[in-house]
């Protein structure tokens, strides 16, 4: 019996052994799966904790190749600012370098002629101390030594003849469109009436007047046309030609105005240059100081266009084109304190020529015209012993209107000459009759192109040659 309980008890004592190793292995099952599961949560979180490193290493890299690229591209944009300023050297190198061969080369010139000229000399002393052979140097010496002397001079005289001859050619090429019109009518006129008659005389006063010389100027040289023709008793309207080229030189040049620029030497000369907008006032300054530059004057420009947008920049390109100084101050100041800071440089640095631009104005508007008086007032004021030119500029292309415009001028402010441009964009070139015939101001650049060589002083044979 009593084994029998030790053997239910040991049984017994197993059972509960087993639940408690069932029960711990249940419980341990649970905490390996609790455990698991924060296990994942760790990992997933260091995962992003590793892929966030990852961004802001790139990041990083990124920032660095960025800085060594900006450094690089720094460092190459230097290296082709260095070449490009060694280049500029060159260049000016090399223009010294010319400029001084020519020099050299003119030295030459000049040396090897006078050697020929002491050559020359001598030989004419050899032939006439020789007598033996007096009659042979005679023969051949002497047409040699002339035609030697003639090429010399004829070489001195080269450019000035080329040069002259140019300026006649741009002159004709810019009037073209006034002479093809004018011409073509006058050869129709005299082709198709072979007798000179009243007929003839009335068809030749509307030829005249379609190329704007104007009702008054024409009915002039109509009559003295007639008076010229009975005079030399011309029968043939071939004749009439030159004639009438003779007359209306003759008829530009009788009120004896004076179309040239006043300049004395150690004077000051102040050129005032004023017009309407649009009629090419500031390139025609342009042209103009080149031009006195190139005569040999020191020149400055003022740029009292204060008013128009970019006014005193187009000036500055002008300026440095004709290689002068310009004296600006920024847009919208006063166009008379521009002036007389112009005229205190001009004379602190001797220059010879001030040319000072001005508003485009109408002579309608009153306060651009008191605008006008004020800067003729400080002119007067500070260039009292200055020699002045008012000059308006007037367009070519707009006819009769330009009369209009210089008697309208006229009447508020005192004009000493004219600057006729786009003479080369018109037929109607004739309309400098009235402007110096008529209205009696005298004509003293025209502008026959575009180029800064393009503007020409004003010559009333040259100007009619070239109609014809």
């Amino acid at each position: 019996m009593f084994n029998f309980f030790k053997k239910k008890k040991k049984k017994t004592e197993e059972l509960e052994n087993k639940n408690i190793i069932k029960d711990t292995e249940e419980k341990m099952t649970c905490d390996c799966f609790s455990n698991s599961n924060d296990d994942d949560k760790t990992n997933e979180e260091f995962n992003k904790f590793n892929e966030a490193n990852k961004n802001n290493n790139l990041i990083e890299e990124v920032e660095e190749k960025a800085s060594e690229v900006k450094e690089e591209i720094k460092s190459e944009v230097e290296k082709v600012e260095e070449k490009a300023k060694e280049v500029v050297e060159e260049i000016k190198d090399e223009e010294k370098s010319n400029k001084i061969k020519a020099g050299r080369f003119i030295d030459l010139t000049k040396s090897e002629n006078t050697e020929k000229k002491t050559l020359k000399t001598e030989d004419l002393t050899l032939e006439n101390t020789n007598k033996e052979n007096e009659e042979d140097r005679s023969e051949e010496n002497p047409n040699e030594a002339y035609e030697e002397l003639h090429d010399e001079n004829l070489a001195e005289g080269e450019e000035f003849i080329e040069e002259k001859e140019s300026i006649f050619d741009r002159l004709k090429k810019g009037l073209s469109k006034t002479r093809d019109s004018f011409t073509s009518s006058l050869s129709n006129l005299f082709t198709r009436n072979v007798k000179i008659d009243d007929d003839l005389y009335d068809e030749l006063e509307e030829i005249l007047i379609s190329a704007d010389i104007g009702m008054s100027s024409t009915i002039e040289i109509v009559d003295n046309l007639r008076s010229e023709i009975k005079k030399r008793s011309i029968k043939d309207s071939d004749k009439i030609y030159p004639v009438l080229k003779e007359i209306m030189i003759q008829k530009l040049d009788e009120k004896n105005l004076d179309n040239g620029i006043k300049f004395e030497k150690g004077k000051l000369t102040v050129i005032l240059v004023i017009g309407v907008n649009g009629v090419g006032k500031t390139t025609t300054i342009g042209k103009l100081a080149n031009n006195f530059k190139n005569d040999g004057k020191k020149v400055m420009l003022a740029a009292a266009d204060t008013f128009r947008a970019a006014a005193i920049d187009q000036l500055q390109e002008w300026a440095v084109r004709a290689e002068v100084e310009l004296i600006a101050h920024k847009e919208g100041a006063d166009p008379s304190a521009v002036i007389f800071d112009a005229i205190k440089s001009a004379r602190s640095k001797d220059v010879d020529i001030l040319i000072c631009d001005t508003a485009g104005r109408l002579h309608n508007k009153k306060n651009l015209m008191q605008e006008l008086e004020k800067i003729n007032r400080t002119i007067d004021t500070h260039a009292v012993n200055a020699n002045r030119e008012n000059l308006l500029v007037l367009d070519a292309t707009t006819g009769q209107n330009a009369v209009s415009q210089l008697k309208e001028f006229k009447n508020v402010t005192d004009i000493t000459g004219l600057i006729l441009t786009k003479l080369d964009g018109t037929a109607k070139g004739g309309v400098i009759f009235p402007l110096q015939v008529e209205v009696e101001v005298p004509v003293k650049y025209i502008g026959v192109g575009e180029g800064i060589n393009h503007l020409q002083k004003f010559d009333s044979n040259s100007f009619v040659e070239a109609m014809f």
